[in-house]
């Protein structure tokens, strides 16, 4: 007992050395941290970083997010588990990974370790992991799941899901997987086969493996996080992670495709350029304002700076032995998301029937800062792009994930859109999947008749 209270004392205080390091350098505003030419502010140096965490509450009885002017938002489906990530199938039947982080026991050992394990849990993200996907079918069209049914349990920690033929692939967080997918199928019982592992081990700092197709389909890009904010363990532990690597699906050989990339999540191809983006979570405790999070197209063979530098060659003093070499080639990214707004979903608009201020673009699921003062994020976005490049500042899709008293309703993740071109956000502390859909559309009751459901490009 009196180690509890001396513990909870010492978080008490930590929070409260963090809120007064934060008010000697006021914040830039929000939108300063976006765009194709971000302020970076000098980095400051803490005692112990910023913690303002936004408490998870989840949603009032009957209250729901706020939609852009135009759009109809509602629930696809409640009461899941932690849904983290989202496919939609070609038959419209869409699969929700529910999952959390796994153990990671030697990721635990210290006090800053036990701090962040209290921040995460007051933040919804330390609930055990249901460790399966979940299949909800709209058997009325009335934009609301009717069905569901567990199609695959016993997982570890899964987040990405691509089908390619018959075969649905799952990247656990330790692996990829595979099972054999009938169209309209509603569970699966046969044992997942492996194509390869992925880093993991037992401290795993960035669990979330992603992953998506080529055109093809002869390859996959999967998404590798880093295992600490910035090398603080060694280069050692750091083989192969910080990148997106490109697996051949027949062989399951792979090889890093680009790197320097801390923690990239979403995937997507841009449909003009046919380019594959991702967007990234950067590197924490160099301040409010740094380092913003990014959306870059990828170059086969492209270094991203991670952890020598950030946002192309800002070199970051913490990591020694320097690497003036890797930093001379560091790629600059191409649009900034914000200070620690824990970008995490990406979708291509190509196919969407929203307004046409949402026709060309990319829709980013923010899951919202938890060192930041104020908070940034809590949020789903749009950036319009023009020849397939970012073209202005963004647009909010979906707002009110926060309360005014800084807790936390929901907090999205990923983004996906639907058969007819509605937008599905997975809210993971809100254990509800949003639809946000054109309003005109959803007031008069009418289905487009010609949708283009997107697929890999």
């Amino acid at each position: 007992m009196k180690l509890r209270i001396f513990l909870s004392l010492s978080l008490a205080v930590i929070i409260g050395v963090t809120t007064a390091s934060c008010t000697d350098v006021q914040p830039l505003p929000v939108g300063s941290g976006f765009g194709v030419n971000p302020v970076l502010p000098s980095p400051q140096k803490f005692l112990i970083p910023t913690v303002n965490i936004a408490p998870a509450v989840g949603w009032p009885k009957d209250s729901k997010p706020h939609g852009a002017p135009g759009l109809h938002v509602e629930a696809f489906a409640r009461d899941l588990d932690h849904p983290r990530w989202i496919l939609v199938l070609p038959n419209g039947d869409v699969l929700v990974a529910e999952s959390n982080a796994p153990p990671k026991p030697d990721d635990a050992t210290g006090i800053k370790s036990w701090v962040m394990g209290l921040v995460m849990k007051r933040a919804g993200a330390a609930v055990p992991s249901a460790n399966r996907i979940t299949l909800l079918r709209d058997t009325n069209g009335d934009g609301i799941a009717d069905f569901r049914s567990v199609l695959l349990s016993g997982l570890n920690s899964p987040f990405g899901m691509v089908l390619v033929g018959n075969n649905l692939y799952v990247a656990n967080s330790d692996a990829v997987v595979y099972f054999t997918y009938q169209s309209g199928g509603t569970t699966i019982t046969q044992p997942a086969r492996r194509l390869l592992n992925l880093p993991a081990g037992k401290i795993n700092h960035h669990w979330t493996k992603n992953l998506i197709a080529n055109s093809d389909y002869s390859k996959l890009y999967v998404t590798v996080g880093s295992n600490s904010n910035v090398a603080e363990r060694g280069m050692e532990a750091e083989f192969e992670r910080a990148s997106i690597w490109e697996v051949d699906l027949k062989t399951g050989s792979h090889r890093v495709f680009a790197s320097g990339l801390r923690n990239p999540n979403g995937l997507a191809w841009e449909p003009l350029t046919r380019a594959l983006w991702t967007v990234v979570n950067e590197r924490d405790e160099l301040g409010d304002d740094l380092v913003p999070d990014y959306m870059t197209s990828v170059r086969d063979g492209g270094f991203y700076g991670w952890p020598y530098s950030y946002f192309g060659q800002h070199i970051d003093v913490r990591v020694i032995p320097q690497r003036p070499d890797l930093v001379a080639s560091a790629l600059r990214p191409d649009y900034a998301l914000g200070a620690h707004t824990a970008s995490l979903g990406l979708a291509a608009a190509s196919g969407n029937t929203l307004p046409t201020i949402f026709s060309d673009g990319m829709f980013i699921g923010q899951h919202g800062s938890w060192n930041r003062r104020p908070h940034s994020g809590y949020k789903v976005i749009f950036v319009p792009f023009i020849k397939g490049v970012p073209s202005t500042q963004p647009i909010d899709v979906l707002t009110g994930f926060l309360s005014d008293k800084g807790t936390a309703y929901g907090r999205p993740v990923g983004v996906a859109l639907d058969r007819i071109g509605a937008l599905l956000v997975a809210d993971d502390v809100g254990n509800v999947i949003w639809r946000v859909s054109n309003e005109t559309l959803s007031r008069t009751n009418k289905t487009p008749t010609s949708v283009h459901f997107p697929t890999a490009k």
